[in-house]
């Protein structure tokens, strides 16, 4: 369904902006951004993926129907583009978090990052814990002495899991406010303060801003 102009609509500029900008492609477009950008996987949009699954299907089936209604050319290919850049979309998006969970898994099992995941991912994540425990006690950890035989520990002496790859918060990521969010302390100590500013583009450490990010009020690019 399209739009329509701002005067068809009879709404401002910028509330037509602030309309488009909360249509399911453009929600699942930012998503796809904030994952892609995050060292760390962020929460699983499942209203979002639901209703983005259900719209694909819908176009889909449009698009079948297009040769039985002899539809011009030209709007046939207009859909079909709409539908190819959606699924592209929403492919990445999945796709790029099931390598954060390969890549991962261990360490997100362990954390809070758990609660983060689909159901689907769970399973997933839990099969990879599994292989991973079988390949290596098979392979390796059976052949060494004891008191080095965990996956998650270098010995028996180490005080954690240094065994465990996690991702880096202190990366740099392109980011951009919303909203004006104003003075934001970087740091615990206070001495690293941003003013920002909306639609401005920064450079920061990831665990600087990364409230921000869960919160909705600033975006990865």
């Amino acid at each position: 369904m399209e739009l329509g102009s701002e005067e068809g609509l009879g709404i401002s500029s910028e509330d037509y902006d602030s309309l488009i900008a909360t249509t399911d492609v453009e929600l699942l477009k930012r998503a796809w951004r904030n994952e892609k950008a995050s060292p760390e996987i962020l929460q699983f949009q499942t209203s979002l993926v639901q209703r983005s699954r259900e719209q694909i299907q819908l176009m889909e089936d449009t698009v079948e129907e297009f040769p039985k209604n002899c539809t011009d050319p030209l709007t046939v290919s207009l859909y079909q583009m709409d539908l190819d850049r959606m699924l592209f979309v929403l492919r990445s998006y999945l796709r790029t978090r099931l390598q954060k969970i390969e890549k991962y898994f261990i360490h997100i099992s362990k954390s809070d990052l758990w609660n983060r995941l689909s159901d689907q991912e769970q399973k997933f994540a839990k099969k990879c814990t599994d292989y991973m425990e079988k390949h290596l006690q098979r392979s390796v950890l059976s052949h060494l002495p004891y008191g080095y035989q965990s996956i998650l520990r270098q010995s028996i002496s180490s005080e954690e899991d240094d065994m465990v790859p996690e991702p880096r918060l202190d990366t740099f990521v392109f980011c951009k406010s919303k909203g004006s969010v104003g003075a934001f302390q970087l740091d615990d100590s206070g001495d690293e303060i941003v003013d920002l500013v909306a639609d401005d583009l920064y450079v920061l450490r990831y665990k600087s801003i990364k409230s921000l990010v869960e919160s909705g009020q600033i975006d990865l690019v």
